[in-house]
């Protein structure tokens, strides 16, 4: 199943709050990102049909392993791409919108020469992964 750039936000949004330390639930998405109840429960049915999540007896939202990867590379490409951003002189909420949208569009050939690049630029990356 192709993933759409919606799915990646939830698997995303997913993923940083579990770094939050607590297990997450559909609310706590719907939350996070402003969005209705239905319309996470709707997404989370799409993404468990997919093979991306799972949902415990308690109800609580578990990456698989292909919803880790997703969520992780997606998340990877946002810190990068901001940090970079920033580093060029872009305002902090302009440097996360525009993060944001390119990181579901940017090639893996393009994502990985980037990162090379501030990897090894005189602007160094403090968050790169």
């Amino acid at each position: 199943m192709a993933l759409q750039e919606s799915g990646e936000m939830y698997l995303e949004t997913i993923l940083v709050l579990s770094h939050r330390g607590k297990p997450v639930r559909s609310i706590d998405v719907a939350e996070e990102m402003g969005y209705s109840k239905p319309s996470v429960s709707r997404a989370v049915g799409i993404l468990r049909a997919g093979g991306y999540l799972e949902v415990d007896e308690s109800g609580f939202l578990l990456l698989t392993d292909e919803g880790r990867r997703v969520a992780e590379r997606t998340y990877e490409r946002h810190t990068v791409l901001t940090e970079l951003f920033i580093r060029l002189g872009v305002n902090e909420k302009t440097a996360v919108d525009d993060a944001c949208r390119i990181e579901h569009v940017i090639s893996e050939e393009t994502f990985a020469a980037v990162k090379k690049y501030a990897e090894n630029s005189e602007f160094g990356m403090r968050n790169s992964e």
